[in-house]
């Protein structure tokens, strides 16, 4: 799954309607373009092609003062929301070998239930276990990589990266069963966007031709 899509469509429910420079500035105030493809192209391509895909709605308002283009705001649509809520759910309980896919699903994780949350992380945990049997069944750890020369770094690297998300995992549930958050019916949640007009810390401050469209 691509996580430009989720972040892209959480940050459009999170304000209700938003325009794409709004999208993209929530994104770089949680690093978004650091640790994932949300580029300023990716994020407004990603605007239009589920627009067009009926997954959200684009809604031209009148061109600026200053006789600009007219800026186009999105609103979800059904649709967008049940896949919102899809790739929330995949991005939580499958176990990719991209960090990118997990950081996303974590930013919105409390836009559902508690216990769902809870149930997701377990199926996490679980396909962990599952994957790294799959590599065990050719490569013995305690044989040490030697067993299949400098290559066998590589498949330390995969075990290793397993057993520490496996423990990171397990210490997030811990974490959420102890009361940590507040997540979907439980009160006001965390407010993770910008205002309009709200200064950004985090912000690249490179322009980009869509920041005005």
């Amino acid at each position: 799954m691509s996580a430009i899509r989720l972040l892209v469509l959480g940050a459009v429910r999170q304000h209700g309607r938003a325009h794409g420079y709004q999208v993209r500035n929530d994104l770089e105030y949680w690093g978004a373009h650091e640790w994932s493809n949300a580029k300023p192209g990716s994020i407004y391509h990603a605007l239009k092609q589920m627009a067009k895909q009926g997954l959200l709605v684009a809604h031209e308002i009148a061109p600026s003062t200053a006789g600009g283009p007219p800026r186009t705001e999105y609103t979800i649509t059904e649709a967008g929301t049940e896949e919102f809520f899809g790739l929330l759910r995949e991005s939580l309980a499958a176990y990719h070998q991209k960090p990118d896919v997990l950081s996303a699903g974590l930013g919105f994780m409390v836009d559902l239930g508690r216990a769902e949350v809870l149930g997701l992380l377990e199926e996490r945990v679980k396909a962990i276990g599952a994957w790294r049997e799959g590599i065990t069944e050719y490569y013995a750890p305690e044989k040490g990589p030697a067993q299949f020369g400098h290559i066998g770094e590589i498949m330390n690297f995969w075990l290793d990266s397993s057993d520490s998300g496996a423990a990171w995992t397990r210490s997030l549930i811990e974490r959420i069963r102890a009361g940590a958050y507040t997540f979907a019916g439980e009160g006001e949640p965390f407010v993770g966007v910008l205002a309009e007009g709200q200064d950004n810390p985090y912000a690249t401050g490179e322009r980009h031709p869509g920041d005005d469209r």
